[in-house]
């Protein structure tokens, strides 16, 4: 551990830039070893900042070596500047100047992947959230906007591609023989939304006519390798462009949209003005190498990059506490275009699993911090669940507030007032409320108040006067920083069912009604409803209105009722997975204490009856079927039992399994598909449909079955059924998973995104010797400790491992203590989210809580970057 510890930085202490940076003029000399960034930087004295006095502070990374600095024709001499670890300040300054600077970065040697480095053969740039400080001295902070125009320098033969933000004004040669291409950006822009890319590229084109009827010309840059396999998103890329026309106004502003596929990657993707940066996982897709929920999520990431040009790029964020601004309001938007795209239903109901399973589980532990953080050590810690997912719900429920037509209104003036400009999330709700009329002021807690809100519900009914009523409480628990916590104005969409599973039209406020949406704003209310002639089942939260944990205490019967009848089919699944957790208790609790396993199960009986509807979307009954994970059941625990959990829920799959064997088997031959794939949705509900039964029927044991898991294993033209063949006979440890492993190793050990699947399936494989497993995958040759992506998967499959990473004797955990402790020197920001299955400890059992908190104080007193320091220093605290 260092003596001095990284310093915090807080929201209250922001201040205006002391400087601005009008232009930013960039030259890149490109080499294999070293390369040569000269900047232009046409700087002056902020006046909105006061002092004239103030030293100019630029930042850097420790791997810049300054070769040269000049104030306008001015060299300065040593003594008139001063260099430390992360900063270059400059005491005396004119108040209008240009900044001329050289430095020298290695790329090749830059194993954090933030500035510029190498990834294969090709140079790229992460430069959000700090990054770009390690290409260049720069006030790197994204209320600094400036006009960038960049050259790179390079040798054709070795860089046919050279690429930067904006649009392409000059090509040629310099006098040594290299070639040069000028690239300028005519917007504005934070130097986190610069990009550069350089390498032996092969590129498909196409165009996109707006609807002003401009030319956009549109270009995804991949390996040779890879070119086959950008089709898909090509198309989503233009998809993309026509729905945020249609639903938002928004047109594209230059004259070309390129993209890259990027192998070594920390992040998913980046938004970096008319260049994004792919992760290749998260751009690349073909039937053969790409199951369906990756074909979403190419689509889904695509759109959610692309939807930045307006919500992050042309309006951005004033400082990394505002991150939400862009980011919450941009999932929100990729949400709703995604839901376009398919359904509705199924993408909310995938959207608020994820929520319930890790943003809640985040809300509750040791980094929980509101949407809008007072402060933060190291910011990449703070791109989190919180940020982005929570984001988007608090957009959610603004746009539930205030009506589809009110909030686009909002969201036009947003665009229309703050274009070109650095802003707030306040900023934001005030666009909302101009537009709208309404007042959001008490709404605004959900930016400052983290924590998950609580609401416990009761209700009562008056047969005589035909009144009904809802009690309604709210808390948001407190947590270490923050131990007071206020009511906040919650949305709750709800309606009523009879006996029979009929919507109710009763009256709230003089307005009759099926649905209704209350305003839950203060600590307790009392919702009442008239012309009820019978006792009801409240459908509460549909379409989960809000983030919240809902206590209302439904029967067996009433979740039977909803599951089967309720018109929101979000509260269906919701009903089916609550039905599930009671259960599931139940056999947790037996488990705990070491009794045989036993339960009456109704949840069974509401299977039947959904397996028996022929009118539902497979999709939708391939979600209800998922029994809750692993992880999910964690979160709701007060103290984790990890051991029987994992027990309890394989007891009642197979419970499930045996008493519907008859119905899976027909499932799965009703939703067989022969033909060629298509990952259009209907398609995908079918195969979600049948995969999910296969997954069931094999924990029957029947021969059957087993022959089945392997026909389809061997026989699928495509990835989706070839790995939901393997995946199943893995989790069920059916006799040739050990042998069908191997097989698809061999089949597809050239296909590095094929290779992470199989890499993180073999870790997550549940047996005695886990550890040992995961100890040779990092041994295999497939394996690389450089590669997020493949660290990701082992390390990140075993966390979920319960066999191997909670093994009582506590060597699952000290070995992922070992691994952040390399990564920690190697690349701190991988470290730091490899750290998050080690923050529960509190939660856990007591005997395996002390050994992981055993292993968090070693990690501590190790010489940590601020990424990882900041999330181990809080678990501890």
């Amino acid at each position: 551990m260092k003596d001095s510890q990284p310093s915090t930085i807080y929201l209250k202490d922001y201040q205006v830039p002391p400087y601005l940076i009008d232009k930013t003029e960039l030259t890149f000399d490109l080499d294999e070893t070293t390369t040569v960034v000269t900047s232009r930087l046409h700087m002056r004295r902020n006046p909105e900042f006061g002092l004239s006095t103030t030293p100019l502070v630029l930042d850097s990374g420790v791997d810049v070596k300054l070769i040269a600095l000049a104030i306008d024709d001015y060299t300065l001499p040593e003594e008139e500047y001063r260099l430390s670890e992360n900063q270059l300040i400059i005491s005396a300054t004119p108040d209008v100047f240009i900044l001329t600077c050289e430095t020298l970065i290695e790329p090749q040697n830059n194993t954090r992947l933030e500035g510029l480095y190498r990834s294969s053969s090709m140079f790229c740039t992460q430069c959000e959230a700090e990054g770009f400080r390690h290409i260049t001295f720069y006030l790197d902070r994204p209320d600094v906007m400036s006009i960038f125009t960049t050259t790179i320098i390079g040798d054709e033969s070795r860089y046919p591609v050279m690429l930067s933000n904006g649009n392409e004004i000059e090509r040629g040669k310099t006098d040594e023989g290299k070639t040069f291409v000028v690239w300028h950006d005519p917007f504005p822009k934070p130097a986190y939304l610069f990009a550069l890319v350089a390498g032996d590229l092969e590129v498909k084109n196409d165009v996109f006519v707006t609807q002003s009827n401009k030319e956009v010309k549109l270009q995804i840059f991949t390996e040779s390798h890879n070119l086959d396999k950008v089709d898909y998103a090509m198309e989503a890329l233009k998809r993309s462009m026509r729905w945020d026309e249609t639903a938002y106004g928004r047109e594209y502003d230059l004259d070309i949209f390129m993209i890259v596929a990027v192998d070594d990657f920390n992040m998913g993707a980046m938004e970096n003005k008319g260049l994004n940066i792919f992760n290749s996982s998260c751009l690349l897709a073909s039937p053969k190498t790409t199951t369906d929920d990756s074909y979403l999520r190419v689509e889904a990431i695509v759109a959610h990059e692309y939807f930045h040009n307006w919500s992050g790029n042309r309006v951005t964020c004033r400082d990394w506490f505002q991150l939400s601004l862009k980011e919450g309001f941009t999932v929100f938007r990729d949400q709703s275009f995604s839901a376009d795209m398919h359904s509705e239903t199924v993408k909310r109901v995938e959207d608020v699993s994820f929520l319930r399973t890790a943003q809640f589980a985040e809300d509750a532990g040791p980094m929980a911090h509101p949407v809008r953080p007072a402060s933060f050590i190291e910011i990449s810690n703070f791109y989190t669940l919180t940020v982005y997912e929570k984001g988007s719900e608090i957009v959610r429920m603004i746009h539930t507030l205030l009506g589809a037509e009110k909030f686009r209104a909002g969201s036009d003036l947003y665009f229309e007032r703050h274009d070109g400009q650095a802003v707030t999330c306040d900023d934001f709700v005030s666009a909302m409320e101009d537009a709208s009329g309404v007042d959001l002021t008490h709404f605004k807690r959900w930016y400052s108040q983290s924590g998950t809100p609580v609401i416990e519900v009761t209700d009562e009914f008056d047969a005589a006067s035909g009144v009904y009523r809802l009690t309604m409480t709210q808390h948001t628990p407190e947590t270490a920083a923050q131990p007071v916590t206020l009511p906040l104005h919650i949305p709750v969409k709800m309606g009523l069912l009879d006996p029979n599973g009929q919507e109710i039209s009763a009256y709230f406020n003089g307005q009759e009604s099926q649905e209704h949406v209350l305003h839950l704003t203060a600590e307790s209310q009392v919702f009442e409803f008239t012309g009820v002639t019978t006792q009801p089942v409240p459908s509460l939260f549909r379409s989960f209105s809000a983030p919240i944990k809902l206590r209302y205490d439904y029967s067996s019967e009433d979740l039977l009722l909803l599951m089967s009848s309720d018109s929101d089919g979000f509260n269906r699944w919701s009903a089916a997975q609550q039905l599930a957790v009671n259960e599931l208790t139940v056999l947790i609790n037996q488990a705990i204490a070491k009794q045989a396993l036993s339960i009456d199960s109704q949840l069974v009986k509401g299977f039947k009856n959904l397996l028996e509807n022929k009118e539902l979307d497979p999709a939708m009954v391939a979600l209800i079927l998922a029994l809750p994970s692993q992880a999910y059941l964690s979160e709701l625990a007060e103290t984790i039992y990890p051991a029987a959990i994992k027990e309890a829920r394989g007891f009642f799959k197979k419970l499930i399994a045996k008493e519907l064997e008859e119905d899976f088997g027909r499932l799965y031959r009703e939703h067989h598909l022969e033909g060629e794939y298509s990952p259009q949705a209907k398609d995908i509900a079918h195969r979600s449909l049948k995969n999910m039964a296969l997954s069931y029927w094999l924990e029957t044991d029947s021969e059957l079955a087993h022959q089945t898991v392997k026909t389809q294993f061997e026989s699928a033209n495509n990835m989706t059924d070839q790995f939901a063949a393997l995946s199943s006979a893995v989790h069920s440890q059916h006799e040739d998973a050990e042998n069908m492993l191997a097989s698809f190793y061999e089949q597809w050990q050239h296909e590095p995104l094929v290779v992470i699947k199989w890499l993180m399936l073999s870790a997550n494989q549940e047996a005695a010797d886990a550890l040992s497993r995961v100890k040779g995958l990092m041994e295999h040759e497939a394996f690389d400790l450089k590669n997020p992506n493949k660290v990701r998967s082992v390390l990140g499959g075993f966390g979920q491992n319960v066999s191997g990473f909670h093994h009582e004797d506590g060597s699952g955990y000290a070995f992922l203590a070992d691994q952040i402790i390399v990564l920690n020197k190697l690349n701190p920001q991988i470290a730091s989210r490899l750290c998050t299955p080690l923050t529960r400890w509190k939660k856990l059992q007591p005997e395996l809580g002390q050994k992981m908190k055993g292993q968090l104080e070693r990690i501590l007193k190790e010489d940590l970057s601020k990424d990882v320091y900041e999330v181990i220093s809080k678990c501890l605290a």
